[in-house]
Order: structure tokens, then C-alpha cells, then sequence
């Protein structure tokens, strides 16, 4: 696998994995790997020739709040991961590179991206959108995976390339999880152990909010149920406890359609974010 770091050496290589026939699967990372970034990479591997892999930690999608340069990088160890998981190219680009000087434009996906985690960061998907669309633009893949645990911004990237007509095939990868249930995510290396035994109330809290929605009990009730829940287990504070229309993620108070439970809680200093499938 060879790393590229500037666009025409990426281009070069691009172009020689096109001659040499087949799809180009991307997998689009912000580092700090782990098995549920893998299993997008296998997914990709099956739907495609070649894939290529990014590494970029994206300043444009992180709130003036939040610690940027706390984000965890450890490139070579990634490097080597995707290596030999059989990927092509792993696109690496710094930031002067995908916001050069006099870089102006900004994306912003209206509806989708303007509730539950749009609402509690503010400007988030706006960088999202933006830097998907560079990173696109640059590798030109046929096909994109990304994962399920971020349901929102998949709505987003999803909404991003039909309204674009980017012409990628976008992959949603169901959510990696610990034996015991909580979502891989590089922000779970933030956990001390007693954190990280009380974060597995998330998980829980959803897997019993959807049996009792999909038993017909009483929408906002439960919604309700699950903050004080998620508060009793010892989180900080809940942003969302939410029940959204699968596709337009807006928000329900029946479920007469396929849906998604989502949830967003503080433990500690990190933010967790999860969500599992409900259908009536």
C-alpha cells in the first residue's frame, strides 16, 4: 500500500488502478482505527476492486468547543492496519492541502443535517458535507462505505450525493459493538473503567426504548424514559434521546414507518453517540 499525500502523485496512482480494471471502493477515516473501521474496509474489498482508504482529522467539523487537538493520532499503527486489510492507497492529505489559501466554500445540507446532533453542534455537518464532497472530488470513487453508528451524517452524505448527482454508490455498514454491547468509536479511548462500565447503559437504554416502541407503548414516554435512564446509569447529561423517520430523520411520535432510534450522552468529558434499527 503506498501512502500519497499530495493530489497529483494521488492522481497518478488513480489512474493506474483504473487501467487496471474494476470499481474503486473508498473508505473515508479520521484515523485512530478500529474494528469497525475495518469492517468497512472489508465491505468495501467486497463490492470492489480497489479500495482506497483517507486518513484526514477534518478542522471544520469540529465546534469551537471541542478539542481538536486532543483528537488521537497515531498514523503509522493505522497505516499498517489498513496495509493488511489489502488496501490499494491510503490518501493522507494536511490541511493546507484539502483548505489551500483562499479556500471560501461551504456545504450546507438543509433538513437532515439540522437536528439532533446538527442542533447540539452547530456547523458540524456543514464540515462534514464539505470536506465528503473534497474528498470525493479528489478520489473519485464509484463506491463510499461508511458506518451506521453515525446515522446522521450518513443521512447527510446520502442527501449530499443525490442532491450533487456525485454519481457514488453510498454503503451504510451496520455498527461494530464490544461484546458487551457499546459501539466501537475512537472517542471510547476517552473512557476511564469506571466510565466505561457505565456507558454500556446507552446500548441498553436503546435495545429496551425500541422494544417498547415496537410494543406500542407511548413515543414520547419512552423517549423520556430513556434520559432519565441514561441519567440514573451516571451520565452527565443527555443532548438527545430521539425517534426519527429512517430516511428524513424527522423526528416521530408513532412509529408507522421504518425508523431510528438515536441517542447522544455525556460521560465524563466524552461525548457518545449511538443508534439501533426500530420498524413497525
Amino acid at each position: 500500500m503506498q501512502i500519497f499525500r499530495d493530489l497529483p502523485s494521488l492522481e497518478a496512482a488513480l489512474a493506474a488502478l483504473r487501467a487496471d480494471g474494476g470499481r474503486i471502493a473508498m473508505v473515508p477515516t479520521m484515523g485512530a482505527l478500529h474494528a469497525g473501521h475495518m469492517a468497512l474496509v472489508e465491505e468495501a474489498k467486497a463490492r470492489a476492486a480497489h479500495v482506497v482508504a483517507s486518513i484526514f482529522v477534518n478542522p471544520t467539523q469540529f465546534g469551537p468547543n471541542e478539542d481538536l487537538s486532543a483528537y488521537p493520532r497515531r498514523e503509522a499503527i493505522d497505516a499498517a492496519m489498513l496495509a493488511e486489510a489489502g488496501v490499494a492507497a491510503l490518501w493522507a492529505p494536511d490541511v493546507a492541502t484539502m483548505y489551500p489559501s483562499g479556500f471560501a466554500t461551504s456545504i450546507h445540507v438543509a433538513g437532515v443535517s439540522e437536528g439532533l446532533d446538527g442542533a447540539a453542534r452547530p456547523g458540524h455537518f456543514d464540515g462534514v458535507a464539505t470536506v465528503v464532497a473534497k474528498l470525493f472530488g479528489q478520489v473519485r470513487p464509484d463506491i463510499a462505505c461508511f458506518g451506521e453508528k453515525d446515522y446522521q451524517q450518513l443521512a447527510v452524505i446520502r442527501r449530499l450525493v443525490a442532491d450533487l448527482d456525485l454519481g457514488v454508490e453510498i454503503v451504510g455498514v451496520p455498527t461494530v459493538r464490544e461484546p458487551d454491547g457499546l459501539a466501537l468509536s475512537s472517542r471510547n479511548a476517552y473512557l476511564d473503567a469506571s466510565e466505561r462500565a457505565r456507558a454500556i447503559a446507552l446500548p441498553e437504554m436503546l435495545v429496551a426504548a425500541g422494544e417498547g416502541v415496537k410494543a406500542g407503548e407511548d413515543v414520547p414516554a419512552i423517549l423520556a424514559w430513556g434520559t432519565r435512564y441514561l441519567l440514573d446509569s451516571g451520565f452527565a447529561s443527555v443532548d438527545y434521546v430521539a425517534l426519527c423517520d429512517a430516511a428524513s430523520l424527522a423526528p416521530l411520535a408513532v412509529l408507522d414507518r421504518p425508523a431510528r432510534l438515536l441517542a447522544a450522552a455525556r460521560i465524563g468529558r466524552t461525548r457518545l453517540i449511538d443508534n439501533i434499527a426500530v420498524n413497525p
